[in-house]
């Protein structure tokens, strides 16, 4: 394995996505099979500072790594921008990705494997702040921002920082299987291993904060509510508006309609209740207020493409 960094590394991005690979290494099902050899590589020797003015030493060189490589990881941070730049670095990146047996990256890094060509006519994701640019740079590539992770082939790409250690994860299942990748996030003290088609926002994260008051109650009021009324109507009641004004200035202030708030928080409290309790599925969509299990069922179709019985499945086993 190969990790590949630059000055100006975003620190997380290589020391997550290491740490997960090095503990699953030191698992008898890892070993039994030769663990994880990892080497961090550069464009040059000598120390370089991390974009948190954290100094490392990496292992060898680009132009040093010979022979097959069985995963090519390519960290992100601020530095990638300068490293995108460096025609030597991009081609170096494009010759180790040849010879391996899948290409990953973790946030900005995705700009380096696209600047590679290794990314065309592919899926592929960065941290949500940059995926914009990343488009617009990279037309030939398909964004995808919502996703922690996205694969397409051999190639895999991840949104910002912790979402490296997902994919790390994600890449031991596939490895070694799901109780070792289980194992190795109980030993990081991760809360889940989320898969690559959940959100990088929560509702909070994804909805700004409004900036007029009464708008701003409400989405409180909605996030600590949302197994009450939440419809237009009842929540216009509250606002002391009519159910059109409201909308207009909800949309407005908070960048969503009331309707697509109110199901993501409800989605965000339901994903908590089906990680977090025993309770079935049909209570929880009460709880929520989807009503039945049906709506909430397709309502995380729609969000996370997968449905609340198999998100449980998912993460109450890593949560346990």
């Amino acid at each position: 394995m190969v990790i590949v960094v630059f000055e100006g590394v975003q620190s997380l991005d290589l020391t997550g996505p290491l740490e997960v690979f090095d503990g699953a290494g030191q698992h008898p099902a890892a070993r039994a099979h030769g663990g994880y050899a990892i080497s961090v590589a550069a464009a040059g020797p000598g120390p370089l500072r991390t974009s948190s003015g954290l100094t490392i030493t990496p292992d060898t060189t680009l132009a040093e790594v010979r022979g097959p490589i069985d995963t090519l990881v390519v960290a992100g941070g601020d530095g990638v921008y300068p490293a995108i730049g460096r025609p030597e670095l991009v081609a170096e990146v494009r010759r180790l990705a040849r010879s391996a047996r899948r290409v990953t990256s973790v946030c900005s890094g995705a700009f380096l494997l696209a600047e590679a060509g290794l990314l065309d006519g592919r899926r592929a994701t960065t941290h949500w702040a940059r995926c914009a640019a990343f488009a617009a740079r990279y037309p030939a590539v398909t964004v995808e921002p919502d996703p922690i992770f996205v694969r397409d082939g051999n190639v895999a790409t991840s949104a910002g920082v912790t979402a490296g250690m997902d994919l790390a994860l994600a890449l031991v299942e596939d490895d070694l299987g799901r109780d070792v990748a289980l194992i190795i996030a109980r030993m990081l003290v991760l809360f889940l291993r989320r898969p690559g088609n959940q959100s990088q926002f929560s509702a909070q994260l994804s909805a700004q904060l409004a900036d007029r008051d009464e708008i701003r109650d409400l989405q409180r009021w909605v996030l600590d509510h949302p197994g009450s009324n939440c419809s237009v109507d009842a929540l216009a009641t509250r606002a002391g508006m009519s159910p059109r004004h409201l909308a207009r200035v909800f949309t407005e202030q908070v960048g969503v309609t009331p309707a697509r708030y109110v199901e993501q928080t409800r989605i965000e409290h339901a994903r908590r209740r089906l990680e977090e309790s025993t309770d079935p599925v049909e209570s929880i969509a009460a709880q929520c207020g989807f009503g039945t299990a049906e709506t909430m069922r397709r309502a995380f179709l729609r969000a996370l493409g997968i449905p609340p019985a198999e998100y449980r499945r998912r993460f109450q086993a890593a949560v346990a």
